[in-house]
């Protein structure tokens, strides 16, 4: 899977450009606030249908127009796709895949796979249990366009009880008409749990094999999922989740919420067996978030057959020179796009960005 082209107007700090991109290292050289970065938001926005810096999509257009344009061309293993993004301040996006409108984001996420990483990706380490949720639901979705959907749905069912158990004055009403959603709860919950605890189990060896690697054998990576359903997932799930909502009833009442779920679930994570996120160094963190997004890699090209494209925002400037060095031999097998400071890379094609315009590219073998 490679980036051939990508087309901007009216991105950030772009007016226009127009950009093909090598099959292997894709270098962005400038100093700080010319546009690097937003060029990797602008690609992992035609692939995910959403900004890694913003909520708002109508943030992405330059501040003094109304209109903006996102078209990338990619290469896939059996076919081309072209995605092309219309951004309005006073309509809704327009999104089309082959020239074709969609109408649920749900159906370009897939189409282009990414894996994203820059410092501030330390957050899945030390953040919430909510980062580690949106990393699994991004990456599965990726991989599994009915997990999405899923994750739509139950987030719905959610919603339906939560205000059932918040609206009503009266818990006798609540326990005559909460099994509808519980069963249905109980259902989506499943799926989801399911998807999620085979994928940390995919993942953790390769996270393992990346951490082991970069740090030169200093240190080994453990990954595992937590349910937030506080039951194992056997066979009797559904039954067994079903007596423990009931169970847990009047304390979701009186707090007015759900408080058991897959919306509680969790990744513990652990390097030498010590929990990373509370014990572990800074440089510990960085290096295990890391090993994570390449364990990513790994387990998209075992699950689709081809790896997916690779972008790192500002990273090398939070590595030594000898984890650098291994990293982007790591890297080697994947199209990559990183965004740096620094000019001295030996590789790859580079491209220098000044004030949102490419001033320079050349081809370093």
């Amino acid at each position: 899977m490679k980036i051939k082209a990508l087309k901007l107007k009216n991105i950030r700090n772009y007016d226009e450009l127009d950009v093909n991109f090598g099959d292997s290292l894709n270098v962005f050289v400038g100093k700080n606030a010319q546009g690097k970065t937003n060029l990797l938001e602008s690609i992992y926005y035609c692939c995910i249908g959403r900004s890694f810096k913003t909520s708002k999509d109508k943030e992405l257009i330059n501040w003094r127009k109304e209109d903006a344009y996102i078209g990338l061309v990619a290469e896939k293993k059996y076919r081309d796709v072209k995605i092309e993004i219309k951004l309005s301040k006073n309509q809704k996006k327009v999104v089309q895949i082959n020239n074709l409108p969609i109408k649920r984001i749900g159906e370009l996420i897939g189409e282009v796979n990414i894996v994203f990483f820059s410092p501030n990706e330390l957050k899945l380490i030390k953040d919430s249990p909510e980062e580690r949720r949106k990393f699994m639901d991004i990456d599965i979705s990726q991989m599994n366009k009915r997990y999405f959907y899923q994750l739509s749905r139950y987030e719905k069912i959610l919603t339906n009880r939560n205000k059932l158990l918040k609206n009503s004055s009266d818990i006798k009403v609540v326990k005559e008409t909460i099994d509808i959603w519980d069963r249905a709860l109980v259902q989506s919950a499943k799926k989801i749990a399911f998807e999620r605890e085979k994928f940390v189990k995919s993942i953790s060896p390769y996270a393992q094999k990346a951490q082991i690697y970069i740090s030169g054998g200093k240190e080994k990576v453990e990954l595992k999922y937590v349910s937030g359903c506080c039951i194992s997932l056997d066979e009797n799930f559904e039954e067994s989740f079903c007596k423990l909502l009931k169970k847990n009833l009047e304390k979701d009442y009186k707090l007015g919420y759900t408080t058991l779920g897959v919306h509680r679930d969790e990744i513990d994570i652990y390097i030498n067996g010590v929990e990373v996120k509370s014990y572990g160094s800074q440089g510990q963190q960085r290096t295990v978030a890391l090993s994570i997004k390449l364990a990513e890699l790994e387990n998209m090209y075992h699950e689709l057959g081809e790896y997916p494209i690779l972008m790192l925002d500002d990273v090398f400037s939070e590595l030594d020179a000898e984890r650098q060095e291994r990293l982007l031999k790591f890297v080697s097998r994947t199209q990559t796009f990183i965004s740096t400071t620094d000019k001295k890379f030996l590789s790859g094609d580079i491209f220098e960005i000044v004030n949102g315009k490419i001033i320079n590219k050349i081809k370093i073998k």
